[in-house]
């Protein structure tokens, strides 16, 4: 649920300097930013516990053996792609995969084209070039690689320039990007990631373009507090967006994780992310997005600090 602006040029993987491959991170409204009570709230993983990982930006989990999966995130404008080889140098020595999510944009506000225009020039294969120098570089890395195009297609909240596209030319133009990407990158595993919302079903492109589902989960005490009058837990969170995509058949990961509330609520949260849950038979990872949110939530509810610590853990 972020909106990305290029405020900082964090090496995703490391959390160092290196100005190419940026964190998706803002400024928070001070009146609305509400500190963790608590030092450390990265999900609990057991020897039973489903594989996880992290966008991290922080390097919270840089010294944590039980991440697989190092999240990054990256437009097609506007950066600096030999930066992905530090990534991967950085993931490989830590035993973890890439999953990398390409937003088709500019983090470059002023840059930025209407919905209508980036469409037409993406069927139109104006963006080819931007879709190949990344799928390029990627295939030049040594860890396994999932492509993650266009998430969060059906979070109607104005955040994406892609969510205002029809479904059919959300399906049209995430096939393009695919097709176009394979051609460099044959061997990535291809994710598509919707929010989870009901109509999701719409934004499918099929299962040749699909090896894996992502989905978004986020646990916001006062959001629940506010919409149901009590504390959510995980699993009823993460229970409609899954039970709209397995009937999909394909693996299921959740892309984005985040919880935020007091210590009771997060420490539920935190214990229950990475169990196995017999609701979730085909959820394979969950990886937790270890940031602060960038996009105010509705009635007020400011922005949330997703972060597992502030200051960041030295781990």
């Amino acid at each position: 649920m972020k909106t990305l602006s290029k405020l900082t040029t964090a090496l995703l993987a490391a959390g160092a300097l290196c100005g190419g491959v940026y964190a998706a991170s803002t400024g928070l409204d001070a009146r609305a930013e509400t500190r963790p009570l608590f030092n450390d709230k990265r999900p609990i993983i057991t020897p039973q516990s489903l594989p996880g990982g992290a966008y991290d930006p922080n390097g919270d989990f840089s010294n944590d053996p039980s991440p697989k999966i190092e999240h990054l995130f990256l437009p097609w404008e506007d950066v600096d792609l030999s930066t992905l080889s530090t990534a991967d140098d950085y993931a490989r020595k830590r035993g973890r995969s890439l999953l990398i999510t390409v937003e088709p944009w500019s983090w470059a506000r002023d840059w930025r084209v209407t919905p209508t225009d980036l469409l037409d020039g993406i069927l139109a294969g104006h963006y080819d070039s931007n879709m190949t120098a990344i799928c390029s570089a990627a295939a030049k890395l040594n860890a396994p690689v999932t492509i993650r195009w266009a998430q969060e297609m059906d979070e109607k909240n104005g955040q994406f320039t892609w969510a205002y596209w029809k479904a059919d030319d959300y399906v049209k133009a995430y096939r393009h990007a695919v097709t176009v990407c394979r051609k460099s990158l044959p061997s990535a595993q291809y994710m598509w990631s919707p929010m989870g919302k009901d109509g999701l079903e719409a934004y499918y492109p099929g299962d040749s373009f699909v090896d894996v589902v992502g989905l978004s989960v986020f646990g916001y005490q006062p959001f629940d507090q506010r919409k149901l009058g009590r504390d959510s837990t995980f699993v009823e969170a993460t229970k409609p967006g899954y039970d709209r995509v397995k009937r999909f058949k394909k693996p299921i990961v959740i892309a984005e994780l985040g919880y935020q509330g007091n210590e009771g609520y997060v420490h539920a949260w935190a214990e229950e992310a990475n169990k196995p849950h017999s609701e979730f038979p085909d959820l394979k990872a969950v990886v937790y997005f270890n940031d602060r949110e960038v996009y105010p939530w509705p009635d007020g509810l400011g922005r949330p600090d997703w972060r597992v610590a502030s200051p960041p853990l030295l781990n």
